[in-house]
Protein backbone atom coordinates (compact mmCIF):
# COMPACT_ATOMS: atom_id res chain seq x y z
CA UNK A 1 0.00 0.00 0.00
CA UNK A 2 1.05 3.26 -0.71
CA UNK A 3 1.86 5.91 2.57
CA UNK A 4 -0.13 9.13 3.08
CA UNK A 5 2.24 11.16 0.88
CA UNK A 6 2.12 9.07 -2.00
CA UNK A 7 -1.73 9.16 -2.19
CA UNK A 8 -1.15 12.78 -1.96
CA UNK A 9 1.29 13.15 -4.78
CA UNK A 10 -1.52 11.04 -6.74
CA UNK A 11 -4.50 13.60 -6.20
CA UNK A 12 -1.90 15.73 -7.02
CA UNK A 13 -3.15 14.89 -10.31
CA UNK A 14 -6.74 15.95 -10.15
CA UNK A 15 -7.45 19.41 -11.37
CA UNK A 16 -10.47 21.59 -10.38
CA UNK A 17 -11.72 22.88 -13.52
CA UNK A 18 -12.60 26.21 -12.73
CA UNK A 19 -9.79 27.10 -10.76
CA UNK A 20 -7.33 25.55 -13.07
CA UNK A 21 -5.20 24.05 -9.92
CA UNK A 22 -4.53 20.71 -8.04
CA UNK A 23 -7.14 19.94 -5.06
CA UNK A 24 -3.79 19.28 -2.58
CA UNK A 25 -2.31 22.73 -3.22
CA UNK A 26 -5.95 24.36 -3.51
CA UNK A 27 -6.13 22.87 0.15
CA UNK A 28 -9.46 20.96 -0.71
CA UNK A 29 -7.93 17.32 0.79
CA UNK A 30 -8.86 17.89 4.20
CA UNK A 31 -7.69 13.72 5.38
CA UNK A 32 -5.78 11.12 3.88
CA UNK A 33 -5.96 7.64 5.94
CA UNK A 34 -4.30 4.57 4.06
CA UNK A 35 -5.48 0.99 6.03
CA UNK A 36 -4.45 -2.14 4.84
CA UNK A 37 -7.35 -2.92 2.16
CA UNK A 38 -8.98 0.67 2.62
CA UNK A 39 -7.87 4.04 1.38
CA UNK A 40 -10.13 7.05 3.00
CA UNK A 41 -10.02 10.80 1.91
CA UNK A 42 -12.19 13.63 3.36
CA UNK A 43 -12.63 15.65 0.71
CA UNK A 44 -14.03 19.53 0.21
CA UNK A 45 -15.34 21.80 -2.38
CA UNK A 46 -14.96 25.59 -1.93
CA UNK A 47 -18.15 25.86 -2.33
CA UNK A 48 -21.19 23.59 -1.54
CA UNK A 49 -23.05 24.99 -4.92
CA UNK A 50 -19.75 23.32 -6.96
CA UNK A 51 -21.16 22.02 -10.16
CA UNK A 52 -17.89 19.85 -10.52
CA UNK A 53 -17.86 17.80 -7.28
CA UNK A 54 -19.04 15.20 -9.11
CA UNK A 55 -16.16 15.01 -11.99
CA UNK A 56 -13.53 15.84 -8.77
CA UNK A 57 -14.54 13.08 -6.43
CA UNK A 58 -14.38 10.31 -9.73
CA UNK A 59 -11.29 11.64 -10.91
CA UNK A 60 -10.08 11.69 -7.42
CA UNK A 61 -10.66 7.75 -7.00
CA UNK A 62 -9.06 7.43 -10.45
CA UNK A 63 -6.11 8.97 -9.36
CA UNK A 64 -5.99 6.55 -5.98
CA UNK A 65 -7.05 3.13 -8.02
CA UNK A 66 -3.78 4.44 -10.35
CA UNK A 67 -1.60 3.91 -6.88
CA UNK A 68 -3.07 1.34 -4.84
CA UNK A 69 -3.00 -2.46 -5.03
CA UNK A 70 -6.07 -4.31 -7.26
CA UNK A 71 -9.07 -4.48 -4.67
CA UNK A 72 -8.34 -1.85 -2.46
CA UNK A 73 -11.48 -0.20 -1.08
CA UNK A 74 -11.51 3.64 -2.14
CA UNK A 75 -14.01 5.96 0.08
CA UNK A 76 -14.24 9.13 -0.75
CA UNK A 77 -16.04 11.35 1.80
CA UNK A 78 -17.31 15.04 0.70
CA UNK A 79 -17.19 16.70 4.22
CA UNK A 80 -18.24 20.77 4.60
CA UNK A 81 -16.67 21.63 7.92
CA UNK A 82 -14.27 23.01 8.17
CA UNK A 83 -15.09 25.82 5.21
CA UNK A 84 -13.03 25.76 2.88
CA UNK A 85 -11.27 29.46 2.91
CA UNK A 86 -8.25 30.63 0.45
CA UNK A 87 -5.96 30.65 3.40
CA UNK A 88 -5.90 26.52 2.88
CA UNK A 89 -4.51 26.79 0.19
CA UNK A 90 -0.25 26.01 -0.24
CA UNK A 91 1.89 28.98 -1.27
CA UNK A 92 1.99 27.11 -4.86
CA UNK A 93 -1.91 27.63 -5.30
CA UNK A 94 -1.32 31.51 -3.57
CA UNK A 95 1.77 32.38 -6.24
CA UNK A 96 -0.43 30.47 -9.28
CA UNK A 97 -3.35 33.20 -8.29
CA UNK A 98 -1.30 35.86 -8.06
CA UNK A 99 -1.28 36.36 -4.04
CA UNK A 100 1.85 36.87 -1.96
CA UNK A 101 2.47 33.58 0.39
CA UNK A 102 1.77 32.93 3.72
Amino acid sequence: MPDESEVRDALRQVIDPEAGMNIVDLGLIYGVEVGDKLVHIDLTMTSAACPMADMIIADASGAIGSVVPVGTQIDIELVWEPPWTPELMSDLAREHFGWAPR
